[in-house]
């Protein structure tokens, strides 16, 4: 799949940062994104938006990515439970990254995405959906 193809779901609630990863993926022609501020609009908006790929932000109130990305994960619908998932964040500590790797998630990106670890960690994750 191309890049300039992609829909993907941005969960992030600081919104400078938002900002900053919308215009990161238009540099990379991705301009299918929706986002969302905490895991509950998420889990809202996947009702009708069904992203190739999901990038979400650790820390986040009241639902953060871990509670976010299990319910997801444990979802009626198999599309939405297999969705490609890359976790976000300025918290590096081991104990957050095992959290964010047994959730089955493809990568986790220390914030703020760097364009050229963005588009690797996206074509990892897309690769990953066949």
């Amino acid at each position: 799949m191309a890049l300039d193809s992609t829909k993907v779901l941005l969960v992030e609630d600081d919104e400078v940062m938002s900002t900053y990863v919308v215009k990161t993926l238009a540099r990379l022609n991705i301009n299918d994104v929706q986002v969302c501020v905490d895991g509950n609009s998420a889990l809202k908006a996947m009702a009708g938006f069904v992203p190739d790929v999901v990038l979400t932000d650790v820390h986040m109130r009241p639902v953060n990515g871990i509670e976010f990305v299990q319910k997801l994960r444990a979802s009626a619908d198999s599309r939405l439970r297999s969705t490609p998932v890359i976790f976000m964040s300025g918290d590096s500590s081991r104990e957050t990254l095992g959290n964010t790797m047994a959730l089955d998630s493809v990568a986790y990106i220390v914030k703020p995405p760097r364009l050229e670890v963005l588009r690797a960690k996206l074509e990892q994750a897309l690769q990953s959906r066949f």
